[in-house]
């Protein structure tokens, strides 16, 4: 990232734990989560507040594990575009006070019964008992600042710590989840992990920025939650090679790690330029750009 000289910002390098524990979702903080920790001021947008899923779950038959794994990747993905929006929606306010229940919050419940029968539908195809999950579809709205718990990756055993996306702490969303934290719906570390079979996570780096100045906090929000929702996109597609593999060896770093670098360089510059333009001392963010895979 190209800048001008600068003063070393505070930062804190922080490993991405399983998005399962937070995602800052939109709290972005946001694993896979999962985990930047949403900066602290009264501008802060709200997050989505939806269950946890994997924690919820009975034991994953090996035989459906992938497709249960795609699927919770795919409620994490939803989160985090959604924690995207209203981060948008506290810089530029639209429409009028039943605008995020019926553009927001309706929706996403609407997406997430879908998503929600595609898991059930996995266990009763391979003859397990299928799961009842309906209470499971409805979000409300965490505090301004709070993170989205989200469901995060696989390989974590039981029931336990936050989930988060990519797990304990993804940026901005969740009990801390930017990316795969540990928090996520992050690949976290808390949820029930599935079993063998499970498909990989992405984990990045949570980003750990310096006080964000008020009149920056729309802009650093909006772009923590795009942060949490490339870990999810990218959880999403290893969830799919998971079940159908594609490409040689290096397939995983060509099409997924080298791109999602890309995309996170891109969007740790916005964060800086936010700093900087309104006088701010610009932060160097460029080590929380490359993430790995859990």
């Amino acid at each position: 990232m190209a800048r001008g000289t600068r003063k070393t910002a505070v930062l804190k390098l922080g490993g991405v734990g399983a998005l399962a524990a937070l995602l800052f979702a939109g709290g972005l903080q946001l694993a896979s989560a999962g985990e930047n920790n949403r900066p602290a001021t009264t501008a802060a947008a709200q997050t989505v507040n939806c269950p946890t899923v994997r924690d919820k779950l009975p034991a994953v038959p090996a035989a459906a594990s992938a497709q249960v794994e795609r699927e919770l990747a795919n409620l994490d993905q939803e989160i985090a575009r959604q924690n995207e929006r209203l981060a948008r929606q506290a810089v530029r306010p639209e429409g009028g006070p039943a605008f995020i229940d019926n553009a927001i919050l309706g929706p996403l419940r609407s997406k997430r019964v879908a998503v929600l029968d595609r898991i059930e539908i996995a266990f009763n195809r391979i003859g397990a008992q299928r799961p009842n999950l309906d209470a499971l579809a409805a979000c409300s709205l965490n505090a301004p600042g709070v993170p989205s718990a989200v469901n995060g990756g696989a390989g974590q055993n039981g029931a336990g710590q936050n989930g988060n996306g990519n797990a304990g702490g993804q940026n901005g969303n969740a009990q801390n989840g930017n990316g795969n934290a540990g928090g996520q719906n992050g690949n976290a570390g808390g949820q029930n992990g599935n079993a063998g079979g499970a498909a990989r996570t992405v984990n990045c780096p949570r980003v750990v920025l310096p006080a964000v100045p008020a009149a920056a906090a729309g802009q650093v929000q909006a772009e923590l939650a795009t942060l949490d929702k490339q870990i999810a996109e990218a959880d999403a597609r290893l969830a799919r090679l998971a079940v159908r593999p594609e490409g040689g060896p290096a397939f995983i770093d060509n099409a997924i790690l080298g791109p999602l670098r890309s995309k996170r360089v891109a969007a740790l510059d916005r964060i800086e330029i936010a700093f900087n333009r309104i006088g701010a001392q610009r932060p160097n963010l460029d080590g929380f750009a490359t993430c790995g895979l859990n």
